[in-house]
C-alpha cells in the first residue's frame, strides 16, 4: 500500500513538471525509446551533437539518423554529409544525403541518410569528425 502511495505522489508531482519542463522532447525521446534507439548525446568542445537513429528495418532502402548540433561559440559550417560515417562489422558506409539545415548559425538539426546494410549487423556506429574535433564524435546502438 505505501508502495503504491508513493507511487501516485511521483507521477502527481511528475506529470505537471513534464508538462511545463519540455513534454514534447521528453515525447519524442520517448518514441525513440520504444523503437529501440534510445538518442545519444555529445557535449564536448563547445558543441552538442544529438543522434537519434529512426529506422533500420529490412523493408526501407535507407536508414535514417537524425542530428541537432547546438552551440553558443562557434558557427556550424560542417557540411554534414561530409563528416559524418557509419560503421557496421568493421565497414564504414557514407552518407547517401543530408536533409537539414544547411552550414552556418549556431543550431542546426537534419537527417543523415546511408544505404539499408544486408546482412543486417547486430549493432552500428555513427561517426561524425566536426572541424573543430580532433577525434570523432561516436554515436553506438545495437539493432534489435
Amino acid at each position: 500500500m505505501l508502495k503504491q502511495l508513493l507511487i501516485g505522489l511521483v507521477i502527481a508531482v511528475a506529470v505537471p513538471c513534464v508538462h511545463v519542463f519540455g513534454m514534447i522532447e521528453i515525447i519524442a525521446v520517448g518514441n525513440a525509446v520504444e523503437m529501440g534507439y534510445a538518442p545519444q548525446i555529445n557535449n564536448e568542445r563547445g558543441i552538442k551533437v544529438t543522434a537519434t537513429l529512426q529506422r533500420t528495418s529490412n523493408a526501407v532502402q535507407a536508414w535514417d539518423i537524425e542530428v541537432t548540433l547546438e552551440t553558443h561559440t562557434k558557427t556550424l559550417n560542417d557540411d554534414m554529409a561530409k563528416v559524418a560515417v557509419l560503421i557496421a562489422d568493421g565497414k564504414q558506409y557514407l552518407p547517401l544525403r543530408w536533409e537539414g539545415a544547411q552550414p552556418g548559425g549556431h543550431h542546426r538539426k537534419g537527417k543523415l541518410s546511408f544505404k539499408a546494410i544486408a546482412p543486417r549487423p547486430r549493432s552500428i556506429e555513427l561517426q561524425i569528425r566536426l572541424a573543430v574535433d580532433t577525434s570523432p564524435r561516436n554515436f553506438q546502438w545495437l539493432l534489435k
